[in-house]
């Protein structure tokens, strides 16, 4: 049975009739415990207006008697004093009889009225008699006056009178009695209304406190597993970004390693074809100004294209492995790499090169920043004016390119922009950081900082 209740309750918290059913249940409770206030109101009215009936009943018995006893002690004196009392108690008789015919007229009370109103027409006979017994007095028959008053008539209307006034205070005491019931009952049944409205509230609010403790299990359940989620995501992001920078790293190393061994295998193997072929020409050259004259100017063209061709193949060695970095060092590779971008766009380019201690690495990627950046600003800037500056900062190195060319927005830059991305990695793999201000019309500046090389201990 206990299994039952407990599975019935935990079904109706997560029922959406849940509140319905507590809504459905607390009006009517509600309107219970209006009717029953309105009842006990309307009760306690005619309670009240019953209790002051019972009053001047009780009044109007004594003022009679106070009537009666001031007439027998007039006619017994005949003293004018003694006829005050009687004329008082008298004139409040009548008026508790108004004041009661008022208040039977607002009780539903058929019956008293029609009591009250006989005990009215006995009660003023008697105070006629009573009159009448005083004026004979007065007219000098004192004896009959008296006599009158002590007569049996007399004592009878006054019985009756009591009588009638005692059935009227017993009907009042009944119907108080049963108004009290009747209160009662309301109270009883408002006090039904009370606990069961309080029941209610107490079950509504469990399931509301029952359900906010499981919204906030809930909620909390899932803060811990976003929490979770994001950590997780978050050491997956470093992990992915240091295994994209390690992969950039050998990408790099592997290129550079590449650049160095096609630049050697030019040097080496093109450089041997191209110097032996200009000797071969130069052991030529004699003969031919014998024997041929007239193929001295072709032998001179073929000179001139295999100076040409030695020329271009260093150019594509400083290209692949620039050798003035390996043999001067990064300062005076780039005072040349800023030398022949100026004879080259013939763009005015002021270098700021101070000495400064990086690894090998870390000064071949100074020169491929700084070698990136000139090609894009020979391709893209439309600049009249080129700044270089590298210069120790602390333990790092700072590296600025700066140019007044038309620039460009870095927030619609796209993925496809190798360039730019393959610096930052490049950077980054160094362990230095790597920022590109731009705004169109504003030029552009490049600015990294790599890490100095610490002194071997």
């Amino acid at each position: 049975m206990s299994d039952w209740l407990h599975h019935s309750l935990r079904r109706l918290r997560r029922s959406a009739y849940a509140f319905p059913l507590a809504l459905a249940v607390a009006l009517p409770m509600v309107a219970i415990s209006e009717m029953g206030y309105q009842q006990t109101a309307t009760q306690l009215g005619t309670l009240i207006t019953r209790s002051q009936a019972r009053l001047e009943l009780s009044h109007l018995a004594r003022r009679l008697g106070e009537a009666e006893a001031g007439q027998r002690g007039f006619l017994l004196t005949g003293e004018p004093d003694d006829l005050l009392p009687y004329r008082d108690a008298s004139v409040r008789a009548v008026a508790s009889l108004a004041r009661l015919q008022s208040l039977y007229a607002t009780l539903s009370d058929a019956e008293g009225r029609t009591d009250l109103l006989a005990l009215d027409r006995q009660i003023r006979h008697r105070l006629g008699e009573m009159d009448e017994a005083v004026s004979l007095y007065d007219a000098g028959g004192g004896d009959n006056a008296r006599g009158l008053a002590l007569s049996d008539i007399g004592r009878s209307a006054t019985e009756a009178i009591r009588r009638n006034t005692d059935g009227l205070l017993t009907g009042q005491n009944a119907e108080v009695a049963r108004g009290l019931d009747q209160v009662f009952d309301a109270l009883l049944l408002n006090r039904v209304g009370v606990t069961m409205m309080t029941a209610v509230s107490l079950l509504v609010l469990g399931m509301f406190l029952r359900q906010r403790r499981d919204s906030d299990s809930l909620r909390h359940d899932q803060q811990r597993l976003l929490r979770d989620e994001r950590d997780r995501l978050e050491l997956e992001v470093r992990h992915r970004t240091a295994e994209l920078t390690e992969l950039a790293r050998h990408l790099e190393t592997a290129r550079e390693d590449e650049r160095a061994l096609l630049a050697r295998d030019l040097h080496d193997d093109l450089g041997a074809l191209l110097t032996a072929a200009k000797l071969d020409v130069a052991r030529m050259r004699p003969k031919l100004a014998q024997s041929a004259p007239d193929l001295l100017p072709r032998m001179a063209h073929l000179v001139e294209a295999l100076n040409s061709g030695i020329a271009l193949k260093r150019r594509i060695i400083e290209e692949l492995r620039p050798s003035a970095l390996s043999t001067l060092g990064l300062g005076p590779a780039l005072e040349i790499l800023c030398k022949d971008f100026c004879d080259r766009l013939g763009l005015p380019t002021d270098p700021q090169i101070a000495p400064v201690a990086l690894t090998p690495s870390g000064e071949l990627t100074v020169y491929r920043l700084v070698q990136e950046s000139f090609n894009n600003i020979a391709r893209h800037a439309r600049a009249s004016h080129v700044t270089l500056a590298v210069r120790p900062a602390g333990d790092r190195v700072t590296v600025r390119i700066t140019d007044d060319g038309i620039g460009f927005d870095t927030h619609a830059v796209g993925v496809s922009h190798h360039g730019l991305v393959g610096m930052r990695y490049r950077v980054q793999a160094e362990g230095g950081v790597l920022s590109v201000s731009s705004q169109p019309g504003h030029g552009t500046e490049v600015h990294a900082w790599l890490p100095m090389r610490q002194p071997s201990g």
